[in-house]
């Protein structure tokens, strides 16, 4: 099966991870840092609102199923339309709880992590992600810190190394993108189909809009 490459990122040079983070697939990983645009059309409850594309503009992953279909299962498709993971809300969760799935599965074989709201009430954003395998939860394997009104976050793995980091786009590629466009850079050797599945579990959270689960 063959994926869309993207390409480098434009920016500062990061150093290598001693241990490269896969989580989804290493086919998902780059030698280099790479630099994903997130185009969100806020209005828009269609499929095809949230995609996922290269700083060229070519289609990366897009979400299939509406953002805002409440307790509805979303997919996260790659450019050819293969499913790579799924995302199910764990319903009636205070800290908001979604699964991450292989594919199209919701079975817990194939779950990859979770991710949660650190706390109960919050004044900036801050996420912690469990990998399927540490089910005691006790410490988490990684956490999401910042600001997502400012679409201004920071990805950490447990050892507190960044990992990706997303910025708002404030150039005129981002007119050109959609009326919501940021930017995620994914550090290298680090799966940024994983990191996308963050951000597109960072966007549920904060646009429930109903404040329960």
């Amino acid at each position: 099966m063959s994926y869309a490459v993207p390409v480098p990122a434009t920016g500062p040079s990061a150093q290598p991870l001693q241990n490269p983070v896969t989580v989804v697939s290493p086919q998902f990983q780059a030698t280099y840092p790479v630099d994903l645009v997130i185009t969100e059309k806020t209005m828009s409850i269609k499929e095809g609102a949230f995609t996922v594309s290269d700083v060229n503009g070519n289609l990366m992953f897009q979400i299939k199923g509406s953002l805002f279909s409440f307790h509805d299962r979303r997919t996260l498709v790659d450019s050819a339309g293969t499913p790579i993971v799924s995302f199910r809300q764990q319903i009636l969760t205070a800290h908001r709880r979604w699964h991450v799935f292989r594919g199209e599965s919701s079975d817990a074989k194939n779950l990859l992590f979770s991710v949660k709201k650190s706390s109960l009430f919050q004044l900036k954003t801050e996420l912690d992600v469990f990998l399927a395998g540490n089910t005691k939860e006790q410490l988490y394997d990684f956490k999401v810190k910042g600001s997502w009104g400012e679409r201004s976050c920071t990805i950490y793995d447990r050892n507190n190394t960044i990992i990706a980091q997303m910025h708002k786009k404030y150039d005129l590629k981002s007119l050109f993108f959609g009326r919501d466009a940021f930017a995620v850079t994914v550090y290298p050797h680090v799966d940024y189909a994983f990191i996308v599945a963050i951000v597109v579990v960072l966007h549920e959270i904060n646009m429930d809009r109903s404040g329960q689960d």
